[in-house]
């Protein structure tokens, strides 16, 4: 396993991210479990969850099993654990539990968040989604207090636009706060969309880029057909593709993999890590069997060849007028 920096901090975080949204409505209690035992072994030490994962119905299971998990001796100890706070934990017609930040929220849902994971404090808090309206005062004050108080150690970001990070960062320091030391966004070679604002801004604040999504939800996997009803037909119509023999785009990126000796899923996750932007990769388990030689996507390097290939095959054919790069080159003469 590979390990890094994250953003402008001093912290040390794998390559790798174990991402535990799964874990509840998909992966049982015992699943999950076999799931942590088996990142610590591949040196995964960077877990990632929110408090509203486990489901719409069971929301904050997946802090909860961390957390039994956590209690084994020196298990805590060896995690960086992440977790997430903007979303309303009993229903957003609830008042103070719409979605955004107050400091009269955060302040509930972290030390929610504090009891079922059982520990004194988080490693990294972020923010889930972009809030608007929030007041700088209000928002970095909140986090300031939690950072002082020991209840969390690092503040990150998730969905940011790229304006966005640079607005909180530039708070952040005329306060002479630390701010924000990553953020989360979905990027993939479906999705190249951060390339243009957000991936640059991140770099340049210094803010470490923790990829979701890397293989697209599965489309990225190698996959050739999809059930009616199932979450990959779902992610067909979001990412405007379809699977299929007529698809010459996956058809020539599994053509690659196989001339490279390399798994899809391998060299899907290697291209996100490439991005010198991106500090982590996020890899939504459900079953041990699916960290099977995750550890190859953080070791490998892909080669300049490679890299312009997998350009020429995602970027080809996808309907859109964007080149790789940052704003305003990828789109403007």
């Amino acid at each position: 396993m590979r390990y890094t920096k994250l953003g402008r901090s001093n912290l040390t975080v794998s390559k790798i991210c174990l991402g535990t949204m799964h874990f509840g409505p998909y992966a049982s209690e015992e699943e999950s479990f076999r799931i942590m035992d088996r990142a610590l072994e591949l040196g995964i030490n960077f877990f990632d969850t929110a408090n509203v994962y486990g489901g719409p119905r069971d929301r904050g299971r997946s802090e909860i099993i961390i957390g039994w998990f956590a209690q084994s001796p020196g298990r805590r100890e060896q995690v960086v654990l992440a977790s997430k706070v903007y979303n309303s934990m009993v229903g957003a017609d609830v008042p103070n539990e719409e979605r955004g930040i107050s400091a009269y929220k955060v302040r509930r849902h972290l030390a929610d968040s504090l009891r079922r994971l059982r520990t004194d404090h988080i490693d990294l808090y972020q923010v889930h989604h972009f809030d608007r309206t929030v007041a700088a005062e209000e928002f970095w004050g909140t986090f300031e207090r939690s950072v002082a108080n020991g209840d969390v150690l690092y503040i990150g970001s998730s969905n940011f636009p790229g304006w966005g990070l640079a607005k909180f960062q530039l708070q952040a320091w005329q306060r002479g706060f630390m701010g924000l030391v990553s953020e989360q966004t979905q990027y993939n070679l479906l999705n190249r969309i951060p390339e243009l604002e957000v991936l640059p801004a991140a770099r340049d604040f210094g803010i470490g880029i923790m990829a979701y999504m890397p293989l697209a939800g599965g489309l990225l996997t190698g996959k050739v057909q999809s059930a009616d009803g199932s979450r990959t037909r779902a992610l067909e119509a979001e990412y405007g593709i379809t699977l299929g023999p007529e698809n010459v785009q996956l058809h020539d990126f599994s053509a690659l993999c196989r001339e490279l000796g390399e798994q899809e899923h391998i060299v899907a996750t290697a291209w996100t890590l490439n991005n010198p932007a991106v500090a982590s990769a996020i890899v939504g388990i459900r079953t041990v069997a699916q960290l099977d030689g995750i550890e190859r996507a953080a070791e490998l390097d892909l080669s300049a060849d490679v890299l312009a290939r997998l350009d020429e095959i995602f970027n080809i054919n996808r309907g859109r007028p964007l080149r790789p790069g940052a704003a305003p080159e990828a789109y403007s003469w």
